[in-house]
């Protein structure tokens, strides 16, 4: 039979690359002959479309998963997994000049391997790239279709010649990155997430459009492997979507570690000499313009709706914000459901997880579970990380919450660690109950599912006052804030009963 995969390549044409594409589309893949129909039928096999496929198939459901590009979608390939790879092995540079510091051996040398901190990236994605791969899938007994999906009707998709009757569906296409209109951008060339992680080389000076979550990790990890690095952010502030506090301690952070920052850019073109790009800004009536070997563009996401002919399934959508869906994550189709960036305006991979169990229960077996109810945590990976869970301060002043700070630099351990920027910051309601949290630490990521669980249990802070925490812990910080919260309990009508109790017992 003749393959049905469309070949697709990966940059380097390496071993770890090969490795990969073999798990994710394989240049032999042979699409089965479609069920009759099927219980569900998932478009995308990112992260949501995947556990969909998996979960569905698992609970005996007759399943059939389309992708047109690369199973594991971005969170494998060009992601998640390796953008975290990256930062690790930026940090770990980070870290050696410091060992002086502590005492401890000192890093000779100074010199960075670029190259082999990405060829380990790609060792790393493609070792990962096995539980996400056709063959998987297929074993578990999931009809895995490569080529482009798209809907001939309301309970119809068609991908390669060939048709896939449903009684369910789920969209899971996800997002791709957002490319401002900048005059010359096209003709200049430049990277995003899809593109950067191919780089074997390191780009002597490094011009990143755009300073959220994306650009301001990635700026960082390029300007510690020995990179200038100038990030251009159009608002007003970088992280804008962040606690100010937060945004101020990681923007101090990145200036130190010699990231230009420039906000409220005005970028009016961009241009090719020779080998160097060049982008020019206005500022104040004058100009500038900054030069570089390379352009990141990180300036958000938009969601993959093209060429899914949603109009001829009854879906509704909008092309900035996805697939239109109820809380229970149902479309305008009430057989087509959606899941993952392409439905939530938290595009994380953690919340494509988690919507799409709930797909799997709503669509497969009537489930009411809503979207709605989900509590979401998520962490920005800068050195220090932003973990943030509920309302934000300014929330919080709103319903009339109090907020309780912890500096890291009163922690025991962050002290001995040498990690003492940042803190912890939790607004808490008039009945105890936590309604939000920041963190801003080395490991805030880990740190924030303590108060993410206290939320979603009820649980207030007089709770975690009551459970013991190991020391020394950076998570130390938390009880911390507990016990002062308890003392705020101790009203001066409660403290004069027990002193005269204790002055009665002595």
């Amino acid at each position: 039979m003749t393959p049905s995969a469309a070949p697709l390549s990966i940059t380097p044409a390496d071993i770890h690359n090969q490795k990969l594409l073999g798990n994710v589309h394989p240049g032999d893949w042979v699409n089965p002959q479609p069920a009759p129909r099927y219980n569900m039928v998932v478009i995308g096999a990112g992260t949501a479309g995947l556990i969909i496929a998996a979960g569905a198939a698992g609970l005996g459901a007759k399943v059939a998963l389309v992708e047109r590009e690369f199973m594991g979608g971005d969170c494998l390939n060009a992601g998640c997994v390796p953008s975290k790879a990256l930062l690790r092995s930026a940090r770990a540079l980070a870290d050696a000049p410091g060992a002086s510091r502590l005492s401890a051996a000192a890093a000779t040398g100074g010199q960075t391997d670029f190259a082999a901190a990405m060829e380990r990236i790609r060792r790393i994605r493609a070792e990962l790239s096995a539980k996400d791969s056709a063959a998987r899938y297929r074993a578990m007994g999931v009809d895995v279709f490569f080529g482009e999906g798209r809907f001939g009707g309301p309970d119809l998709v068609e991908v390669d010649g060939r048709k896939l009757r449903f009684a369910r569906a789920a969209i899971a296409t996800g997002t791709r990155p957002a490319v401002p209109s900048i005059a010359g951008l096209e003709e200049a060339g430049y990277l995003t997430n899809e593109s950067v992680f191919s780089l074997t080389e390191l780009p002597r000076r490094l011009i990143v459009v755009g300073g959220g979550a994306v650009g301001c990790e990635l700026a960082q990890a390029f300007a510690r492997f020995g990179a200038r690095v100038t990030i251009l952010e159009m608002a007003p502030t970088i992280l804008n979507v962040e606690d100010r506090d937060a945004a101020a301690i990681v923007r101090n952070a990145l200036a130190r570690q010699g990231v230009e920052i420039c906000e409220s850019a005005l970028i009016e073109s961009a241009g090719l000499d020779g080998s160097i790009r060049r982008v020019r800004l206005g500022i104040g009536g004058g100009a500038r313009e900054i030069e570089g070997e390379a352009i990141l563009v990180a300036a958000g996401r938009v969601p993959v709706v093209e060429g899914l002919n949603l109009e001829a399934a009854g879906v509704k959508y909008d092309r900035a914000k996805g697939v239109i869906v109820n809380d229970r994550l149902q479309t305008t189709n009430p057989r087509i459901y959606a899941a993952g960036d392409i439905a939530s305006r938290y595009r994380f991979t953690h919340v494509a997880d988690a919507t799409a169990r709930i797909v799997i229960r709503n669509a497969l077996f009537a489930g009411r579970q809503r979207a709605s109810a989900l509590t979401i945590p998520w962490c920005t990976y800068t050195d220090p990380e932003i973990a943030q869970v509920g309302i934000s301060e300014e929330q919080a002043r709103e319903i009339g919450a109090r907020t309780f700070v912890q500096p890291m630099a009163e922690v025991d351990r962050a002290v001995i660690d040498g990690e003492t920027e940042g803190f912890v910051k939790i607004h808490v309601r008039r009945d105890g109950r936590i309604a939000g949290a920041t963190i801003v630490a080395r490991h805030a990521g880990d740190m924030i599912s303590e108060l993410t669980l206290a939320m979603v249990a009820n649980l207030g802070l007089g709770t975690i006052a009551a459970t013991i925490h190991p020391y020394p812990t950076q998570a130390e910080a938390i009880r911390k804030i507990a016990d002062a919260y308890n003392r705020t309990r101790l009203t001066p009508r409660i403290g004069a009963i027990l002193r005269r109790w204790l002055a009665w017992t002595r």
